[in-house]
């Protein structure tokens, strides 16, 4: 009995994690694929051409939020979106929502090789407990000049979800790199320390 319940622990290793991945992927190219409703149905591609464009709806996606990006990076663009996000901040319900997947995002796609750039270990929340998280900032100004102490600003990922989580800031001194990736250390946390890393080696942070 343990022999058959290994193999079939086995063959679920397999297939389990490759079914979720595809229907996570079903999902979202499911909901690229609605673009197209925001086209009136009489240009539509079926009704112009008479026949419809496989994947026509996530082809419009990507041009949709390219063409997004290139009006946001300009001068008149970046104020229509700084309007537009002062109107939805004054919304209650909107506000709670948008702006914090708003910073989120930004701190994670952002450009600044500080962010999410290196895998720390802390001790965390109390002496003896280690927690990973990852550095999203240093060199802090003001807040180590009148503290006197060189710190580091973290974010704590909680499991499984590590979109939430704690930001705290840390002495310098206290904080243990790691050599894993960042991508190593999100599969980590999300899979609650089940899925190791292949090279755990520690080096002290300078």
């Amino acid at each position: 009995m343990k022999r058959i319940r290994r193999i079939i622990v086995a063959g679920l290793l397999v297939w389990l994690p490759l079914g979720v991945t595809i229907f996570i992927i079903r999902v979202l190219l499911d909901l690229l694929g609605q673009t197209y409703k925001i086209i009136p149905e009489f240009f539509r591609p079926e009704n112009l051409l008479g026949f419809s464009i496989p994947g026509f709806g996530i082809l419009l996606a990507v041009v949709i939020i390219f063409v997004t990006g290139l009006i946001a990076a300009n001068f008149i663009g970046k104020s229509l979106v700084d309007w537009w996000e002062s109107f939805l901040d004054k919304i209650p319900l909107v506000r709670s929502i948008y702006s914090p997947l708003k910073k989120f995002a930004e701190l994670v796609l952002s450009d600044q090789t500080q962010s999410f750039s290196k895998v720390l270990l802390i001790e965390y929340p109390r002496k003896g407990l280690y927690s990973l998280c990852f550095q999203t900032s240093k060199n802090l100004g003001e807040i180590e000049e009148k503290s006197g102490v060189d710190v580091v600003c973290v974010f704590v990922p909680t499991t499984p979800n590590p979109t939430s989580g704690f930001f705290i800031m840390v002495s310098k001194k206290d904080v243990l790199e790691l050599n894993m990736s960042v991508e190593e250390a999100f599969k980590l946390v999300i899979s609650a320390g089940v899925v190791t890393p292949d090279t755990v080696d520690i080096k002290e942070d300078k």
